[in-house]
């Protein structure tokens, strides 16, 4: 028997892979797929079908590349959208795995056609329930996909799921979700790695609001951010996904290549925030590798092609986070990095960077400074506020930013100096000059006269 969770980095993205005896099945593959087929392939097992949870938002789904390389059966929820590739799975579909058994079930309210599926062990025990992103570790789906005017309809709907079909399934049931801790898809997951259906029903807030009504209102309290890229998402997952084949490779591009590329591409810059901050090619977007997941679609576009600054020889794996989320066009990466860059000799910009406490000092010696926050409303509620700083979100920057004066020294601050560096590397990119990024958070704040307000 074969039973694995495939953990996709920076989305915190769970895909399934079951198999018994000779067939296996996956559940919401990711796109670059060959993980199933070696996983399969080495048990013994070929791929006979892929099933989807719901039509996804925040990542490229891989069923069409998968079902072209194994021969499977594509099976897509969400049967009233207009899909070009798969079949619609119905209600109560069952589909047999060796000696086990896998069974639909419905499960609208994070779309109207999610669909959950039970899992059942070669005795017919209820085992596992993949969820999609109906129910989470801690938390539940999101109901604001079809607009803040359908959400009271789906957030009554994933209460009718989930409490008159995935918790009656029995306490000792695994509950195994389409997303971790981390996700855009819920606005509080919990970091268990395993739950099941009675560690939900203890430990969830969602689920101790047990009437229809409860439930509903406090879903339509949250307000949780909707990245741009979710609508190319939501159109490439209906429609029928162009062939990946073999994951290609960035090529490496030599100083002039790359200067000359940068005249239409994005340069998209994925070191750590210290070195971005000391020297970094002019017009780059800053984005650390293990945040590229989370912000890549909210500051890349989709219709110019991207070049790569990185402190690898070669960005395999910023390249996988990409097409992941649709980024097709990587045109290359710069050889040799900024040391080539620099010796080649060209120019470079810095940001400068302070710490905390500096910028503790620089408060309490000058009348006035203009701090840009850009911690999120949840990290402003319960580490407190800086008095009489600006708060803008990072995602909202790209929207807000005539919000920011140009003629005066702009602090911007987060958790660590990470976002910050992206604010930064955003506001330059569109003419702000003078900027200083503080590193470190919170903890480190000193400030007399500017003090931290919970």
């Amino acid at each position: 028997m074969l039973f694995e969770r495939i953990v996709s980095s920076g989305l915190a993205h769970y895909s399934y892979l079951v198999g018994d005896r000779n067939d296996a099945v996956v559940i919401d593959p990711r796109r670059d797929c060959e993980v199933y087929i070696k996983k399969a392939s080495s048990e013994g097992m070929r791929i006979a079908h892929i099933l989807e949870t719901h039509r996804n938002e925040d990542y490229f789904v891989g069923s069409v590349e998968l079902a072209r390389r194994t021969g499977a059966e594509a099976w897509h929820a969400d049967g009233q959208l207009d899909y070009r590739y798969g079949k619609a799975v119905q209600p109560g579909q069952r589909w047999s795995v060796g000696r086990l058994v896998i069974e639909a079930i419905p499960t609208p309210g994070h779309t109207p056609g999610s669909m959950s599926y039970l899992l059942r062990d070669p005795a017919g025990a209820a085992w596992v329930v993949f969820t999609g992103d109906a129910l989470f570790a801690g938390e539940v789906g999101r109901i604001d996909l079809l607009g803040l005017e359908k959400a009271p309809e789906m957030a009554g709907l994933l209460y009718d799921s989930i409490f008159q079909r995935l918790l009656p399934l029995g306490d000792e049931v695994l509950v195994c979700p389409a997303h971790g801790s981390g996700s855009v898809c819920g606005e509080s997951i919990a970091e268990r790695l395993w739950t099941t259906i009675g560690l939900e029903k203890r430990h969830n807030p969602r689920l101790k609001r047990r009437s229809r009504e409860e439930f509903s209102a406090d879903l339509l309290k949250s307000k949780p951010e909707r990245p741009p890229y979710f609508s190319m998402m939501e159109k490439v997952n209906l429609h029928c996904e162009p062939a990946l084949g073999d994951l290609p490779r960035p090529r490496p591009l030599a100083p002039n290549d790359f200067e000359r590329l940068s005249k239409e591409a994005q340069i998209l810059d994925i070191r750590m925030e210290l070195g971005f901050g000391a020297a970094h090619i002019p017009g780059s977007q800053f984005i650390w590798l293990n945040g590229l997941a989370s912000f890549a679609g909210w500051f890349l576009a989709y219709d110019r092609p991207i070049i790569l600054v990185t402190e690898a020889n070669e960005p395999c794996e910023p390249f996988r986070i990409l097409i992941r989320l649709g980024f097709d066009n990587v045109a290359g990466y710069l050889a040799g990095g900024m040391l080539n860059w620099h010796m080649s000799g060209r120019m470079s910009n810095a940001i400068q960077t302070i710490t905390v406490q500096d910028l503790c000092s620089l408060l309490d010696r000058e009348e006035a400074l203009w701090i840009l926050d850009v911690r999120s409303e949840r990290e402003l509620e319960s580490d407190g506020r800086i008095t009489g700083a600006q708060h803008i979100h990072v995602t909202q920057i790209p929207e807000q930013k005539d919000e920011v004066p140009k003629d005066r020294r702009i602090y911007i601050f987060c958790g660590s100096g990470l976002r910050s560096m992206i604010a930064a590397s955003y506001l330059e990119r569109h003419g702000w000059r003078n900027l200083a990024v503080i590193l470190g958070g919170i903890a480190g704040w000193r400030s007399k006269r500017c003090p931290i307000k919970k």
